[in-house]
């Protein structure tokens, strides 16, 4: 019989995990729940995990269709809440963004993502770096330097990016985890290190140039059920000459190949 300390526990467990569950559900925000927060525009479909971390200027933030905000995730426009920041947007998510959890988007001046661009968990973009013109005068109590942030559609950004102020980086550029950039970034780059280069780019002529190391992954054929998935996953563990191994009388499809019809 179990001990009636480890059934409380247990009980405990549980209605903790329910209470979460239901403060994750009722916490996010999306178009018909915007919670405390009067975004400028918060598209159809799109949702901000809760928790959220500090979210404030959403009068000057506008996100599209069908993103996705992760958890903890800064979204600020202005240096402080409760500031007038004119007429325009200063920070725009387009269609179909995605933002991993632990993020900051922080927008002092114009910050804009192209539609369906990536990101991964704790990536930090801002349009403002501190300034060390003074050298007797503290880092932290200098005047910031701001420059517009443009993050170009497709794009996709690693785990621990930075991105710096005046960084324009073009479509579908791909950022390696931990890379710091700043400046220009061409279409179809992309950029590694700290501060970023371009290790790879796209020729119309020759391809990604230095070539790609591994062959692009194939896309599942088209009309291929979840059932079919797990007889395919089971005969590819099974040994060879049990029945999972063998033909059961339906056309499993490989990967890269045309689906048999059943």
């Amino acid at each position: 019989m179990r001990p009636t300390g480890n059934l409380f526990s247990s009980l405990a467990s549980r209605a903790v995990h329910a209470a979460w569950g239901r403060a994750q559900y009722f916490g996010a925000v999306t178009a018909s729940r915007p919670g405390p927060y009067a975004f400028r525009a918060l598209g159809t479909g799109s949702r901000l995990a809760f928790p959220q971390a500090t979210v404030f200027g959403t009068p000057w933030i506008e996100i599209g269709d069908h993103c996705i905000i992760g958890q903890e995730v800064t979204l600020t426009a202005g240096m402080m809440p409760g500031l007038d920041l004119g007429d325009d947007t200063v920070l725009t998510l387009g269609n179909g963004v995605v933002v991993g959890r632990g993020s900051h988007l922080v927008a002092d001046t114009s910050v804009t993502l192209g539609d369906d661009v990536f990101c991964g968990p704790y990536v930090y973009i801002t349009s403002t770096n501190h300034s060390y013109d003074d050298p007797g005068e503290p880092v932290g109590r200098q005047w910031p330097r701001t420059a517009p942030v443009e993050i170009g559609p497709g794009s996709w950004l690693g785990a621990g990016a930075v991105v710096l102020p005046g960084a324009r980086l073009g479509r579908n550029v791909v950022v390696a985890a931990g890379s710091v950039v700043r400046g220009e970034v061409p279409d179809h780059a992309v950029v590694a290190g700290a501060p970023a280069r371009v290790v790879r780019r796209w020729d119309t002529d020759q391809g990604w140039q230095p070539p790609l190391r591994t062959p692009p992954p194939q896309p599942l054929p088209e009309g291929v059920t979840a059932g079919e998935l797990r007889a395919l996953a089971a005969s590819r563990r099974a040994p060879a000459g049990t029945p999972e191994s063998e033909d059961d009388g339906r056309t499993v499809p490989a990967f890269g190949t045309e689906r048999e019809a059943p």
